[in-house]
């Protein structure tokens, strides 16, 4: 079947669903190109694009997914039908591989070790859980899912499991992949025939290690495909470990019985790395790249950027960039200059009217709340809460937020020490805190 044969059959599906005007003016000008894992739309402008990807993309996935046996990634795109070479898929003229040809998987990263793994407050949950499960796979917490944004090292601790496998058992079979190309072979194994090696491959894993299986989720073959693979490892005590952006039951989209089966291991969270961590980590990549970085600066860049290890590893590349190339030593003085660009992006970006804006609609009070002079359990908390993120979200003195909030330089410094506090034995402030930091800086 061609790309076009496709999308006209699709169009006429979704006739019956939308208006005809926005049939006429997103759908029909669109020209569709079918490769093996992927169907491209070509738009004629960004504009159709947009339109697309925003009101149109889930009843187009929707309709593709009654018209084709096997799962297909959308994209969509400006361009012309020339644009994209096009490869419609023949049975007669595929060429079948050999049965005995192996698919690709991810290497296991060498420098992602559970060793070089810098351990805090926000992550040493997810670390000992991925220490347990490495020295005894397929037992207890199978599977062993971590969850968290981007760039928080859930990757990282995925690789230390299958090393630390490794390590044990040189002889395991230790199979790492993405769940996006998890997906593309899943789709070209149907198309070319190969479905029983793509079930055999990665059933008889010794540990199977998926990456952002989020992305499975409202792709309904592949789930089911997932759920029997799942299936087979547990009931051969084979370890699964995957990650995921949120907790798996918030995931819209994922079939209910995956959802109840990640339940049966351990899913455990990472967070954003605090203050001490953040230089820690800053510390230890440093030495990997030979560059001598003092506590000072280290705590300088862990102060200013605040979001994800990604973003601390690429202030960090600058920094030892320009250190070489100018001969200069890593000085604090050296850093600011150095990284001035960067920390003035994070200082427009979390000002105090950010942070009570924020932390109002957050606890769904007004914002006039934040600096009344009702001491109420209902406002008194969400302001020194408010209070704290300034003060670890900005360099404004504790008298200077306190004129912010109407208040005396005591009072932000109480709040400052109370919060801290509460975020030890108070898991519920911990959790408002943590969801609060992370919308401020990402």
């Amino acid at each position: 079947m061609s790309g076009d044969t496709l999308w006209l059959d699709c169009v006429r599906r979704l006739e019956a669903q939308l208006p005809e005007t926005d049939v006429n003016a997103f759908l029909r000008p669109l020209h569709a190109v079918l490769s093996a894992e992927q169907l491209t739309l070509l738009a004629p402008n960004r504009v159709v694009v947009e339109r697309v990807r925003r009101d149109f993309l889930g009843p187009i996935r929707k309709a593709i997914s009654e018209l084709l046996p096997y799962d297909l990634t959308i994209n969509v795109t400006v361009g012309a039908p020339s644009a994209v070479p096009t490869r419609t898929v023949i049975a007669e003229k595929v060429e079948e591989p050999p049965a005995s040809t192996s698919f690709a998987t991810g290497r296991l990263d060498p420098r992602y070790t559970l060793d070089a793994f810098i351990e805090g407050k926000s992550n040493s949950q997810a670390r000992a859980a991925a220490e347990y499960v490495a020295g005894a796979p397929g037992g207890q917490y199978n599977p062993l899912l971590i969850y968290g944004e981007s760039g928080l090292g859930k990757t990282h601790l995925m690789h230390g499991v299958g090393h630390s496998i490794l390590a044990r058992n040189p002889r395991a079979r230790v199979v790492y992949i993405g769940a996006e190309q998890w997906l593309n072979q899943f789709t070209s194994a149907i198309r070319l025939g190969r479905a029983e090696e793509f079930k055999n491959h990665y059933r008889t894993a010794d540990a199977l290690l998926i990456d952002d299986i989020h992305f499975i989720a409202g792709k309904e073959r592949t789930q089911e495909e997932f759920f029997h693979t799942f299936n087979a490892l547990i009931e051969t005590r084979k370890q699964i470990v995957l990650t995921c952006d949120r907790y798996p039951k918030e995931l819209d989209g994922l079939d209910e019985r995956l959802k109840t089966r990640f339940a049966w291991g351990l899913s455990v969270p990472v967070e954003q790395p605090d203050l001490e961590t953040r230089a820690a980590i800053l510390i230890s990549k440093a030495d990997q790249q030979d560059l001598k970085l003092k506590e000072d600066v280290a705590l300088l860049i862990a102060r200013r950027v605040r979001s994800n290890v990604r973003e601390l590893e690429g202030a960090l590349n600058r920094l030892a960039a320009t250190a070489r190339l100018t001969g200069q030593p890593v000085t604090v003085e050296f850093a600011m200059e150095s990284l001035r660009d960067m920390f003035a992006v994070y200082d427009r970006a979390v000002t105090l009217d950010n942070i009570k804006k924020e932390v109002a609609g957050y606890f769904n009070i007004r914002l006039n709340d934040l600096s009344s002079v009702r001491r109420t359990r209902s406002l008194a908390r969400p302001r020194q809460i408010a209070m704290a993120l300034a003060k670890e979200l900005t360099q404004h003195s504790f008298t200077e937020i306190g004129d912010a909030f109407g208040k005396d330089h005591t009072t932000v410094l109480h709040a400052h020490r109370k919060v801290a506090e509460l975020r030890e034995s108070d898991p519920r402030v911990r959790e408002d805190y943590s969801n609060l930091l992370r919308k401020l800086t990402t």
